[in-house]
Parts: C-alpha cells; structure tokens; sequence
C-alpha cells in the first residue's frame, strides 16, 4: 500500500512556481490534471525492485484517485475525508481523515501549493531550490521527521519541466520509491461519474 508516499506525491505534483524560477505550473481549482505513472519500489533484502503502473486523477480542493493496472488492478483515493482503497473492484481498506494523523496538515500543504504560496511548504520541510533555467529540482527534508505525517520519509526529491516528470524518495535503511510520470495534461474538463463517484466515496 501506498499510504505513505501517495499524500506526498500528490504534493509533489503540485508543487507551487517560486517567482522568476522555471517550476511546475500550477493547478486551478476549476481543472484535474491526468497524467501515467511508473513507480519503482526498493526494498532493502530484496534484490529485484517492485514496479507498477497506471494513471491518475488530481483535482485540487476534491482529491487524487490512483489508479495502478499492472501487476494488479489496485485503486487508492484520497481525500479530506480519509483513504479508500479498492481491490480488483472491491473495497479492501478505508480510514477516515480522524484516524490519520497529519492528514489534514498534508491537504493544507498541497492547498497552500495550488495556490503558490509556499509558506506551508516551507513550514513542513525544508526547501532546497535549484534550476538550469529550464528544468527545476526540489530537494525536500522533513522538518520533523518524527512525526506520523513524514514517517518513513527520509528526503524527497522532485524534478520536472512544465510539469513533475520524476520523484525519488528515500525512506531510509536501504527502502526508496522512484516515480517517473508522463503524459501530464491539465484540462477544464469536468469529472467522469466515476470519477466523481469515488471522490465522493469517502463521505458515508
């Protein structure tokens, strides 16, 4: 599962564009922005890596729906309300937002970076800025590693163009998750009712 990580990819993606730097750009409340995913994960004792991929949905302000196709059919929601997991179809896990601590300080996080402003950012981690001037690096450390909402995270580091195109996190003891994205789009586009369906879900 990717309870861990997935909070803090979803603030990668949207990470805010820091004046006069080339960084991603950000994300209206009005629009989602699709895109595929390959994630590597590392493991340490385990000498070939585990690797899925698929696609996914982020819609500021309403949620990111994480779709994996290979090696099986898995999909992860996340919301203000909490986590849903469904398998093959099947809801196998959820966790409303009281039972995660720091998720909700996560969705200030990533509200704070739709919009630009990169105090909050700032206040969760600290914030190393580099850039070619035409691609852009983030490295990212936790502030407060011991908290429930950095746990497992060592370092992040983000790095893309238009939009993030690579994320590399490093859990410590020899455990990292790499994500390369691709086919990125922002559209205007309203919601599938799927889509919209299983944003809503986590409000029973």
């Amino acid at each position: 599962m990717k309870l861990v990580s997935v909070p803090l990819i979803v603030a990668a993606l949207t990470a805010p564009a820091f004046a006069s730097e080339p960084m991603p750009d950000a994300i209206g409340v009005q629009q989602t922005l699709h895109g595929h995913f390959v994630e590597t994960r590392r493991l340490a004792g385990f000498e070939r890596p585990l690797r899925s991929e698929g696609n996914f949905v982020l819609a500021p302000g309403k949620g990111l729906i994480w779709r994996s196709e290979t090696p099986f059919k898995n999909v992860i929601v996340i919301t203000n309300d909490g986590i849903l997991q469904l398998i093959d179809g099947k809801e196998s896990m959820r966790l409303s937002s009281s039972r995660l601590p720091g998720l909700n300080h996560l969705y200030e996080v990533l509200g704070a970076a739709v919009s630009g402003d990169t105090e909050p950012l700032e206040k969760a981690f600290a914030v190393k800025k580099t850039s070619d001037g035409v691609r852009w690096r983030l490295e990212l450390a936790p502030l407060h590693p011991d908290s429930p909402a950095m746990a497992q995270m060592k370092s992040i580091v983000v790095q893309g163009h238009r939009y993030v195109e690579e994320v590399d996190i490093d859990k410590g003891g020899g455990d990292s998750d790499q994500l390369v994205f691709s086919d990125e789009a922002v559209t205007s586009n309203a919601l599938t009712p799927e889509e919209d369906k299983l944003l809503k879900a986590l409000k029973k």
